[in-house]
């Protein structure tokens, strides 16, 4: 696991910097709301991009309409 403040290498489990001395642990509630609103941005994104594929359907529906 890399000390996000000295940038140096320490064991994947280590809780403590062995270089800086600082709190390196991610408690596991934060990484269960990392993963949550990841989540949440993936079904939103899906959301976009169907919302996008459905105006330009429109559009395309439109612009032959006044042809």
């Amino acid at each position: 696991m890399m000390c996000p403040y000295c940038l140096s290498e320490n064991a994947s489990n280590s809780l403590v910097c062995s270089t800086c001395s600082r709190d390196i642990a991610v408690p596991a509630t934060l990484i269960a709301e990392r993963d949550d609103l990841a989540r949440k941005r993936d079904l939103i994104r899906g959301e976009l991009v169907r919302a996008r594929a459905e105006l330009e359907l429109i559009r395309t529906r439109d612009h032959r309409r006044q042809r």
